[in-house]
């Protein structure tokens, strides 16, 4: 059967796109003020396929084709439009006393994120212990980045910026106990993970691995396959675009993975036969470099990267392990593995749930590294018993407590 599509408008939409109804199509500006204007795509079936023909007058065939084939595209463009952008009718976040973290929606093979820094901002709030709010509504900030949070109605995005608007209104710290020295190791390391080793993992995952991405974005709808395909094959040209522009974009395959290899190896080097980063405590470094060595460990299957992280550079699976099992005890891999295991997670492993998709206010345990077994973290955002008052669905006191983490 073949449909004709309308298009009624007074505001600006959000598509519901589905068979036999008519279609939501929505549009919300990305500006310090929103602005929406809502309005309506309609589907009708067409009865006669040769009363259209004729109804396009004498054009020729081919003509003809092309017209009903770009109707059926600019509804197809309309749904894609909404799931990219997440448009929907805007809902008012109150970020009063409340961190707000805007990302990327969960994918779908149990892995929090697809994006390094996405994972490493929300790992770093877990790592602080501090209260949050997922929002994923696929809105990139004012000035086009992901992640980016609001606090107090307050917007800041760039991960490296949140964590110093962070430690500046809550006086959160985990580089306390780095010396000047440390410190300076540590944004060395941080720059050579974002600005370098970034963009081979990016080049492994949207370029070479597409296909095994496509199967790992969450998408729903009449459209989801198709949605998934031409999301993934614009992401492709974005970083392939933009890695041209870097510079490291221009040099071969080969090439990107043995620069590639070079940063894992210096990792692992650096890592040693430390429990973190920098030494026996947390540092926001740590955060950086999970996020990012988490892709290879878990979203780029087969791929030279997971064969090396697992392999050869084994040190570095087994701080990720650690980092999961003891930040994220609610994400679970089908593939776990004891080997990856130590003393202090094999007994906080045993039990594990579904990630949840944290679009509520959810609470992290206390991690307190210097406290004793029975110490209580009391912040300005937990009660007597140092639960948090933004206390999610999700009862993490099922997880590991800080007894089995030390």
């Amino acid at each position: 059967m073949h449909w004709g599509v309308g298009f009624a408008s007074s505001r600006s939409c959000v598509v519901e796109l589905s068979r036999n109804q008519s279609l939501a199509l929505g549009w919300c500006a990305g500006s310090e003020e929103h602005f929406s204007f809502y309005g309506d795509i309609v589907a009708f079936p067409l009865q006669d396929y040769g009363g259209i023909m004729a109804g396009l007058g004498s054009d020729s065939w081919w003509k003809k084709t092309l017209y009903l084939t770009g109707g059926a595209l600019l509804a197809a463009a309309a749904y894609l439009l909404h799931e990219l952008l997440a448009i929907r009718k805007e809902q008012e976040v109150d970020s009063k006393d409340a961190i707000i973290l805007h990302q990327f929606s969960r994918p779908n093979n149990g892995v929090p994120s697809l994006s390094p820094f996405c994972l490493k901002m929300e790992t770093y709030l877990r790592m602080a212990d501090l209260p949050y709010q997922n929002y994923f509504d696929g809105k990139l900030s004012p000035q086009g980045k992901m992640p980016w949070i609001e606090y107090n109605r307050k917007k800041v995005s760039g991960t490296e910026f949140i964590i110093d608007f962070l430690e500046e209104k809550l006086g959160v710290n985990l580089n306390k106990n780095l010396g000047p020295h440390e410190r300076a190791v540590s944004r060395a390391v941080t720059k050579m993970v974002e600005e370098h080793f970034y963009w081979t993992l990016a080049y492994c995952q949207w370029v070479d691995n597409l296909h095994e991405t496509q199967k790992m974005l969450s998408c729903s709808g009449p459209f989801s396959d198709l949605l998934k395909w031409i999301l993934c094959h614009l992401t492709k040209g974005i970083v392939k675009r933009e890695m041209y522009g870097h510079g490291i974009g221009r040099f071969s395959e080969e090439e990107i993975y043995k620069l590639m290899e070079k940063d894992m190896r210096s990792l692992a080097g650096l890592l040693g036969d430390k429990k973190y980063i920098m030494g026996p405590k947390l540092s926001t470094l740590d955060a950086t470099i999970f996020g990012h060595l988490a892709q290879a460990m878990w979203t780029l299957p087969g791929t030279r990267p997971e064969r090396l992280i697992k392999g050869e550079l084994i040190n570095l699976a087994m701080y990720c392990e650690r980092i999961r099992r003891k930040f994220w005890p609610e994400w679970h891999q089908d593939d776990d593995n004891t080997l990856y295991e130590s003393e202090e997670s094999s007994e906080a492993s045993k039990a594990h749930t579904p990630l949840q998709d944290f679009s509520f206010y959810s609470r992290t345990e206390t991690f307190d590294e210097e406290g004793t077994e029975n110490s209580i973290s009391q912040t300005p955002d937990t009660d007597y018993t140092g639960h948090s008052l933004f206390d999610s669905d999700v009862d993490m006191d099922d997880y590991t407590d800080h007894a089995q983490c030390k």
